[in-house]
């Protein structure tokens, strides 16, 4: 069985985040403004995505 995949987009910069959250950004493989990564969709990767979730906008 194929596992669901969800789209993530980087919409806002990290310039202000605190240090933290520019690591889980860069460890979900964003690195520039509006880049676009199609992840698996598991448990660690939603709890990646609510750390910073509003840098994000994420599609199922």
């Amino acid at each position: 069985m194929a596992q669901k995949m969800i789209k993530i987009t980087l919409t806002k910069s990290t310039i202000g985040a605190k240090p933290a959250q520019r690591k889980v950004v860069q460890a979900l493989g964003l690195r520039k403004l509006h880049q676009t990564v199609e992840l698996a969709d598991t448990p660690v990767t939603r709890g990646a995505i609510n750390k910073v979730s509003h840098l994000l906008t994420v599609t199922e």
